[in-house]
């Protein structure tokens, strides 16, 4: 098959570390189909891979980093795909398990590929996947999201923010994002309230209205959240900016309140119903994804350390030069 530019981690890797290597094209195999990688976006779960869950014993090493990827079928193997077909892949255990998408070419199993039938640009399409896919999630699966809906996104200044922002706007809601950097006021203003997070919102939130919240800063700040909420509102637990990832001695009879419901969302279980939908729901309300910053391939390393920097506001998209 030939050769093909990878990034491959075996160990605790800083973001000046980071290089292209070359290695074999992977070899099709039935109820897999390769795919050539036109652009990916950057993901908070990749970092967390490569600064310590690489360590893990359920990490295949050295692994290819990335949980999503738009590209073209290259071989579609025993697939109902046709070769050339644009599609979008994410999550099933993609750059875990088994070699993700930071790489020319990804061998991936077929039920997590779908059909991209949309007419975004390749950049464009690229930052839609698992963004979108969480955020669609989050808000119809798992918060019930309703026209008229007053919506806190908790944490918005972040790829899944902008996009859980653009998603209940178009649906009819009310929307208030927050941010714990006043600097970052400014980019929340699709929604229609801005509120600067200094660790506690009950204060400032409490009798707003407010129905339906995405949490994104996660167990840091959850019990905060359920307290801002009115009667018969959900609580959907999606994001952990926080960087606590667990509630130790969570005691939920007494922390949870009255009338009050909290859920989760697992981005693990996409299907092309789905996926479909949300780019045709796109399309139809004239969403334009918001990329905070465009990277090729070959600078992988100043995308990386962008990310770890913080230093880009939106989906970090990387794409591969033609030719």
């Amino acid at each position: 098959m030939g050769k093909m530019k990878a990034v491959r981690i075996d160990r605790p890797t800083k973001a000046e570390d980071i290089m292209l290597t070359e290695c074999e094209i992977p070899k099709v195999r039935p109820g897999w189909v390769l795919l050539k990688v036109m652009a990916f976006g950057m993901n908070h779960s990749e970092q967390i891979l490569r600064r310590e869950e690489i360590l893990e014993d359920y990490i295949q090493k050295p692994v290819i980093p990335g949980i999503e990827c738009v590209g073209v079928i290259e071989d579609p193997s025993d697939s109902h795909f046709q070769r050339g077909q644009r599609v979008a892949a994410l999550m099933g255990g993609m750059g875990r398990s088994f070699d993700g998408s930071y790489a020319e070419y990804a061998l991936l199993p077929a039920h997590h590929v779908f059909a991209a039938e949309s007419s975004l640009s390749w950049e464009m399409l690229a930052a839609v996947p698992e963004t979108w896919f969480t955020a669609w999630g989050s808000l119809f699966e798992c918060l019930d999201l309703r026209p008229g809906d007053v919506l806190l996104i908790r944490g918005a200044t972040c790829a899944l923010g902008y996009a859980a922002i653009a998603l209940a706007k178009a649906h009819g809601c009310k929307v208030i994002a927050t941010t714990h950097r006043e600097r970052k006021l400014s980019l929340l203003a699709d929604a229609d309230e801005a509120v600067l997070d200094e660790g506690s919102l009950v204060g400032t939130l409490k009798g707003k209205g407010i129905t339906k919240a995405l949490e994104l800063v996660g167990p840091k700040t959850v019990k905060d959240t359920m307290q801002c909420m009115e009667k018969g509102g959900i609580v959907c637990n999606t994001g952990i900016l926080g960087g606590i990832y667990t509630l130790d001695g969570f005691d939920p009879i007494k922390e949870i309140p009255n009338g009050v419901y909290l859920t989760g969302f697992f981005s693990n279980t996409p299907t092309q119903e789905v996926m479909t939908d949300i780019f045709h729901y796109i399309e139809k309300n004239g969403i334009v994804p918001k990329i905070g910053a465009c990277v090729p391939f070959s600078k992988i390393q100043s995308a990386v350390e962008a990310m770890d920097a913080g230093t880009v506001d939106g989906k970090i998209v990387v794409t591969m030069e033609v030719g």
